[in-house]
């Protein structure tokens, strides 16, 4: 059988809204392994695309000037059940969740604001924060 898993991430209050909800699986088959994300819940209404496997884009945006955020885009929760479609009872593999706020500035872009200076070329300008859960490990029946 399939392994199911029923996710439910929260948003921080202080931080911003989050835009996705996705399952990583890492898995070992023939003495090679792999690693694939399952996005599985998208902010605003929006569905995982059936052909990329991935949310679209919610339109979340920084704005670089003052490193203010675009208000009213994301979600406060996101919430899946999620069944592992490609699960092969004969590998040994493991799976966590992730999930992924709005974009927002980095640190070095607000020290620039601050300072009235550019900000570093050498960094990105802005980041996605996350949160991810420990990891839930599915062994083949006999395996110890």
């Amino acid at each position: 059988a399939q392994p199911g898993f029923l996710v439910w991430a929260a948003q921080d209050p202080s931080s911003a809204a989050l835009q996705r909800l996705q399952i990583i699986k890492g898995w070992e088959s023939g003495g090679e392994t792999f690693e694939v994300v399952y996005d599985v819940a998208c902010s605003d209404g929006l569905e995982v695309d059936q052909a990329t496997g991935r949310c679209p884009d919610n339109d979340a945006r920084v704005d670089l000037r003052d490193c203010s955020i675009t208000s009213g885009v994301g979600a406060s929760e996101l919430k899946a059940f999620w069944q592992d479609p490609d699960f092969d009872s004969s590998d040994r593999a493991f799976y966590y969740v992730r999930v992924l706020e709005n974009p927002t500035c980095r640190w070095s872009t607000w020290d620039a604001i601050r300072a009235d200076a550019a900000p570093r070329s050498d960094m990105p300008k802005t980041l996605q924060e996350r949160a991810w859960s420990s990891p839930i490990q599915v062994k083949p029946v006999g395996d110890l």
